[in-house]
């Protein structure tokens, strides 16, 4: 009964609480860069999800959801906000899921790829992101979400939810490409990359706040 009305009580309060919150995007020219292309898949990490909900709406974007029952809470919230949503992971209903993917990406499709979800460990990366890059051709832009407060959950990703009058700064890194002709090694080379971008636009994302990053264990000493 919790899981049922979890989004019908959450939806009204994100919609009130996010009107509040005031978001700074920094790397602009990087996300036009690859909206003029003909697909493109955003990276960012599974606890962030939510700090960047707002002001990805007008983007229309596809978002993969587990399809765990956390996912059948995310899956309404995000189509309140527009989001399309995908169901699966690597492990339940990957295939058809990865399918969807490509049909939507090669449809001129903006996917939103969380590549530590849905299980972790926080900021691991799995290569699915990689092998859809090399699939299609299309670039895939790190994105890195940091707020000045919030409050963390105590799920492996510590899932961050801005509190009223938060500031938020979205932070769009340099696309990255992996050609179709790529090998093994390759690929296992553009994952590490790809995450190492991610965690660079957020410790951008946070240094543009005064703040260290949250998930620096430095910032809890």
């Amino acid at each position: 009964m919790g899981r049922r009305l979890s989004p019908i009580l959450a939806i009204p309060a994100l919609r009130i609480l996010s009107s509040s919150w005031k978001t700074e995007v920094l790397g602009e020219e990087n996300r036009a860069e690859v909206m003029n292309s003909e697909g493109s898949l955003f990276a960012l990490w599974h606890g962030r999800m939510l700090v960047g909900l707002p002001s990805q709406t007008q983007l229309r974007m596809s978002v993969l959801v587990s399809p765990s029952r956390d996912g059948s809470i995310m899956d309404p919230i995000l189509n309140s906000f527009s989001y399309a949503t995908v169901r699966g992971s690597t492990s339940r209903g990957g295939a058809r899921a990865l399918r969807e993917l490509l049909n939507r990406l090669r449809a001129g499709g903006r996917i939103v790829i969380t590549p530590d979800g849905p299980r972790g460990p926080m900021h691991s990366m799995n290569e699915g992101l990689a092998w859809m890059a090399r699939a299609t051709g299309f670039p895939v832009l790190p994105v890195g979400l940091a707020c000045d407060r919030h409050w963390s959950m105590s799920s492996w990703d510590r899932f961050t939810i801005p509190k009223w009058r938060a500031k938020i700064v979205v932070s769009y890194g340099p696309p990255l490409w992996l050609p179709k002709s790529s090998t093994l090694e390759e690929r296992s080379a553009f994952t590490g990359k790809v995450r190492d971008a991610i965690l660079a636009e957020e410790y951008r994302a946070f240094a543009k706040l005064g703040l260290k990053p949250d998930f620096d264990d430095e910032s809890k000493s």
